[in-house]
């Protein structure tokens, strides 16, 4: 499809797409957080301190209801640019995609059925280990079984995930293992070098190479939780992690407890493979031999400036935004066109 860029292995990513366009998908939304997206100026998830932590289940909220109950109205930046939840809702509405949320360490409960995993939310690497090595094992072990049963209703599981200041920890558990990470932003001018600092101050806390101790000191809950899905859902149907930077951390950490590449693609927005500030390409295929789906969701076209601001690298990716606007693609051969037309639609319905 002339909307999508295949990137890695083609003949996986084609593969991967023939086997699932005609099949039944399925979007689990896994919300979580971490407590070092309060460091003022790290990211944009939430018009200010105090409402980054509503973001998570706001976003759930909305994919569910169409608005949000912990808060007034959907996650927005402090100058009004929506959540990528809007790209993700219309995708899968558009699409009869079903999907539901899980709770891996959000700090507030959303206010909608949800699968509850126990986890607490992540600590602020800057200052403190994330999470003790217990708590990283128990989401691993609870990610495999939950991934082993949603795997088994569906052809494609796709996962995303809302954890804002993500990249961060991501960035930190990346660097941990060894890999020459630079990571995306959810604004446009990405705090470089503050996410650099934080991540040097909490490297120098890690003092072993087990994995499992690494992502405890300096990850974030989503990931050992989303690798634990990733590892046991990949032996029984296809697996698109729907996601950017974090992804790759996902991908970073499941390549040590083991999951099978050749049911598992990243699918993305063309905002990330393009993020000039972020080498996602390289990132992904230094780890793992899986493609790339990247979608441009044609936002840049769109006639109201707060859908335009995601092509110009405002939340990039996020509520597994990339991932569901390919599987609603793939099930609907709709193209970018009938997709911002759509999003537009959802656009005025949210602020007329």
């Amino acid at each position: 499809m002339e909307d999508f860029e295949l990137y890695g292995n083609i003949d996986l990513a084609q593969n991967f797409i023939d086997s699932v366009k005609s099949g039944r998908f399925l979007f689990s939304f896994v919300i979580s957080y971490t407590e070092t997206s309060e460091i003022p100026g790290i990211t944009f998830a939430g018009a200010d301190k105090d409402s980054i932590q509503y973001t998570p289940p706001a976003d759930a909220e909305y994919l569910h209801y169409g608005y949000c109950k912990t808060i007034d109205k959907i996650p927005m930046t402090p100058d009004g640019k929506p959540t990528p939840g809007i790209l993700t809702k219309t995708a899968l509405e558009s699409a009869s995609i079903s999907h539901l949320t899980i709770n891996a360490g959000s700090k507030i409960t959303p206010q909608l059925p949800f699968i509850e995993s126990g986890l607490p939310f992540g600590k602020n690497i800057s200052t403190q280990d994330a999470m003790t090595d217990t708590i990283v094992s128990h989401a691993v072990e609870y990610g495999q079984i939950l991934g082993r049963s949603l795997a088994s209703l569906t052809d494609c599981l796709m996962i995303g995930e809302c954890i804002p200041g993500g990249t961060t920890t991501a960035l930190a558990l990346l660097k941990a293992l060894d890999y020459d990470a630079k990571v995306s932003s959810s604004i446009p001018d990405n705090p470089v070098e503050l996410k650099n600092q934080i991540v040097t101050s909490a490297l120098e806390r890690v003092d072993s190479q087990h994995p499992y101790s690494i992502v405890a000191k300096i990850g974030d809950p989503m990931i050992p939780f989303v690798s634990g899905m990733l590892s046991s859902a990949s032996s029984v149907s296809k697996v698109m992690l729907a996601g950017g930077t974090q992804m790759a951390a996902v991908l970073a950490f499941a390549s040590k407890i083991g999951f099978n590449e050749e049911n598992t693609a990243i699918g993305t927005t063309s905002y990330i493979t393009n993020d000039k500030t972020a080498n996602f390409k390289e990132l992904v295929h230094d780890i793992a031999d899986i493609p790339i789906i990247s979608v441009d969701p044609g936002m840049k076209n769109s006639k109201f400036s707060g859908l335009k601001a995601f092509s110009e690298g405002f939340a990039k990716e996020g509520v597994g935004a990339g991932g569901s606007i390919i599987s609603s693609m793939l099930k609907t051969g709709n193209n970018s066109e009938n997709f911002l037309n759509l999003v537009e639609k959802e656009y005025q319905r949210l602020f007329t």
